[in-house]
């Protein structure tokens, strides 16, 4: 079999789409590429929402208790332990495995505010963030 060589052949059509309308089209209704500074100017303010938002978390404070207020643990909203005030009347010398316990009963109760108070603050940041398991919006965030 012989196939005959065909030259190419040039197509002019009028119909032919400009470049973008695949994406709407500049002309078209809610057409056209996005708006890249537009998309960047945003991203930046929502990093700056971010930094403001982790900056406050870093000067509050929250309070966590164990046994009745005998322990108490007080945390940053970023999760960094500041203090732990133990009542006298908690100590037994010997039982101190069950001081242990309240040292970190009360310091996961302060932890747990701490992300409440997060997820609060961050609000539209803190949702979809893959942070650790059990880690919350400010584990996900690296506070």
């Amino acid at each position: 079999m012989h196939f005959a060589a065909e030259t190419p052949r040039s197509y002019q059509r009028e119909d032919v789409s400009v470049i973008g309308d695949d994406f709407g089209g500049p002309n078209q209704p809610g057409g056209g590429m996005p708006d890249m500074s537009a998309l960047l100017q945003q991203a930046q303010q929502m990093q700056e929402h971010l930094l403001a938002a982790k900056d406050e978390l870093s000067r509050l404070q929250v309070t966590g208790q164990a046994a009745n207020g005998l322990v108490k643990a007080t945390v940053t909203g970023t999760g960094e332990l500041v203090s732990v005030e133990i009542k006298p009347e908690a100590v037994d010398p010997s039982d101190t495995e069950m001081l242990g316990d309240m040292v970190v009963a009360a310091v996961r109760d302060a932890n747990g505010q701490a992300e409440q108070l997060a997820a609060e603050k961050l609000g539209p940041f803190a949702g979809g963030l893959g942070g650790e398991p059990g880690g919350g919006a400010a584990g996900a965030l690296g506070f």
